[in-house]
This record gives C-alpha cells, structure tokens and sequence, in this order.
C-alpha cells in the first residue's frame, strides 16, 4: 500500500513540476525544476524498496556483509541528487536574478516582443 502512495506522490510531483515549468514566469520555471528534481529523488529511493535493518558493517574477516543489513546505494544517490540539484537551482536563481535586474521582466514572451 505504501509503494502505491509514493507513486501516486511522486506522479503528483512530476505533474505539478510539468505544469509549473509551462507556466509564463521564471520563478514559476525555477519552482518547477524543483518539483522535478525533488520527484525524481523520490522515485530513485522508492525504486530501491528502502529496508530497515542494521548498518552494513562487514565483520573483520568476512569478505562480505551479513544478510539482511541496509542498503546504503539508494540513500547516497539520493543525497548526491540533492546537492547537485540544489547548486543547480542556486545557479539557476542567479541567473533570473540578474536577468531580471538587466531586462525589467521576468516574463519571456515580453522579452522577445520588446526586442523588435
């Protein structure tokens, strides 16, 4: 019942991103590749099927670790994921940022008239 949840979240976000990322605005277009990158984040860790269970810690001398422990693959990409996407939505921010403060506008379809 719980994977279903998710996948209904993470469609939910994928469709609020879409939808945001359609919109008229650069902020609305900075909210939208949020919503993106934070439903892909979702969907990497609910692919993974997250299991409790201890640490992997392999005893001295095993060559691997004991059965039923965590595994820690799905948790690292994810919080990779959130930092990459972080700097990208910083980056993108100064970028509208300066756009803004250069054109007066953060509309794109006013850009494009105002410059025939």
């Amino acid at each position: 019942m719980m994977h279903v949840l998710l996948a209904v979240v993470v469609g939910a976000l994928y469709a609020a991103g879409i939808y945001m990322m359609l919109r008229r605005s650069m902020v609305k277009l900075l909210i939208g590749l949020s919503l993106l990158g934070h439903a892909a984040n979702l969907l990497l860790f609910t692919a993974a099927s997250p299991q409790h269970g201890p640490p992997p810690i392999v005893p001295q001398g095993a060559d691997a670790p004991p059965a039923g422990v965590a595994d820690p693959l799905p948790q690292a990409l994810v919080l990779t994921a959130i930092v990459i996407g972080f700097g990208v939505v910083a980056f993108a921010i100064a970028l509208v940022h300066r756009a803004h403060q250069t054109l007066g506008t953060d509309d794109p379809d006013r850009l494009r008239s105002t410059d025939r």
